[in-house]
């Protein structure tokens, strides 16, 4: 498929493939469930301890899980079938959630069973993330990809409006979380349902046996492939040091002064940023200078954080964290598209359990940071100083990993060997998962 016709069509020639179709609109029930769920839990969690490490340590009993199980869910998602596996995953994260709505309904003031059930979303999600990223390449030809993960970020990020925007209306409407965990149940177990009618043709690609020189591959992979190094080890960085995510209930709180569903708006704002800038790399795919893009764009997160931070009016922090969804979202499509294109099929699992540590450990782990440097220092110094972090890290990075300085186009066709993916036609399966 040619670029003119790619660029003719808007971007939108990736909805004629029914498996992507199919794929996202499971996926976007998910991610609206668990988000939902997130909300409810920090609200919930904060009500219980009123301390801003009980909700760091949400984060954390989520990330451990992941590092633990991090080499055998890559394998998992390379010798498994993917949609298969996807399944049985959005059916635990529908039981997970029944699990917290059983916590409310009897009505506990402690968090450790809270904290329980959260470990058990973790070890799922653990194997979740590799196999939904590495099934992504199987859904559409290879020339399509940069669209259509674009557009698989958009969706993920207007399922993270809608997601954290329900949570909050729901817990403030029937005064407490039990009906968002029964929502968020009965959407994970549609997206389980819906995730079995994705029908893919043909033999999948071989997989390897279980080793210990195969379970290592990713990392090997990764520590080789300095631009894939250098672009997830810089978001795992800067999302580290600037992430705010996991002290929204206490700005909310004490600084804003608003109720759970002004905490809902704060966690649907970088969504919103995140989805606008989606379709905009969806209509208009990075051509050229893609690593100083990223770089740059690292960098605006940082500042933006840090603007968030010294607000004191719900507008400037809505619109704050809005610049922040806007300029991570970059990152994201350059990081996922490189691991893409640059990954054997045959490996994708892996390489990508190996990133969504990474990412865990940006996002989870950052959440604990988050909480332990807000009970050190204060909410406010604790996210402008983490703010000015990822500033200088995104400095340091583009020292340290000049290949992701000099990175320029995002799809070269002459790695289309390498990739393994066959060309589908509209409407039909593609061969594998």
């Amino acid at each position: 498929m040619s670029e003119a016709r790619i660029t003719a069509s808007g971007g939108r020639v990736v909805f004629t493939y029914a498996p992507f179709r199919n794929y996202e609109f499971a996926r976007s029930l998910m991610v609206i469930s668990l988000e939902m769920q997130s909300v409810a839990v920090g609200w919930q969690v904060y009500e219980i301890t009123r301390k801003p490490l009980a909700l760091g340590i949400t984060g954390l009993v989520q990330f451990l899980p992941g590092v633990l199980l991090f080499l055998v869910a890559g394998h998992a998602a390379d010798s498994l079938p993917r949609r298969r596996l996807l399944t049985a995953c959005y059916v635990a994260f529908a039981a997970c959630s029944a699990l917290l709505l059983t916590i409310a309904l009897r009505g506990s003031e402690r968090v450790y069973p809270i904290y329980g059930v959260l470990v058990l979303v973790g070890v799922v999600r653990s194997f979740s993330g590799p196999a939904t990223r590495a099934i992504l390449p199987q859904l559409v030809p290879i020339e399509l990809l940069p669209s259509a993960f674009a557009w698989h970020a958009s969706i993920f990020q207007t399922a993270s409006i809608l997601g954290p925007a329900l949570g909050g209306l729901i817990y403030a409407a029937f005064r407490g979380p039990a009906a968002v965990y029964a929502t968020a149940a009965a959407a994970g177990l549609v997206a389980g349902l819906a995730t079995v009618g994705i029908r893919m043709t043909g033999a999948a690609s071989a997989r390897e046996p279980v080793s210990s020189r195969t379970i290592l591959a990713g990392l090997r992979y990764i520590w080789h492939e300095k631009v894939i190094l250098g672009s997830i080890s810089l978001d795992l960085v800067a999302v580290l040091l600037g992430g705010a995510v996991a002290l929204l209930p206490v700005f909310a709180r004490e600084i804003l002064r608003t109720g759970p569903w002004g905490l809902g708006v704060l966690r649907s704002a970088p969504g919103v940023g995140a989805a606008i800038m989606a379709l905009v790399l969806a209509y208009r795919p990075l051509r050229r200078r893609a690593g100083m893009a990223m770089l740059w764009c690292v960098a605006g997160f940082g500042a933006a954080t840090v603007i968030f931070g010294l607000s004191r009016s719900l507008l400037v922090s809505v619109l704050s964290l809005a610049l922040v969804g806007a300029t991570d979202m970059v990152s994201v499509v350059v990081r996922g598209t490189l691991i893409q294109i640059k990954t054997p099929d045959e490996m994708r699992g892996r390489v990508n359990a190996v990133d969504m540590v990474f990412i865990g450990a940006s996002n989870e782990l950052g959440e604990f940071e988050s909480g332990l440097t807000a009970e050190w220092f204060g909410a406010v110094p604790a996210v402008i100083l983490g703010g000015i972090g990822a500033i200088l890290a995104t400095a340091l990075w583009a020292w340290w990993f000049p290949a992701l300085r000099q990175a320029d186009q995002l799809v070269d066709p002459r790695d289309n060997p390498r990739l393994g993916t066959p060309v589908a036609k509209p409407d039909q399966g593609v061969p594998g998962g």
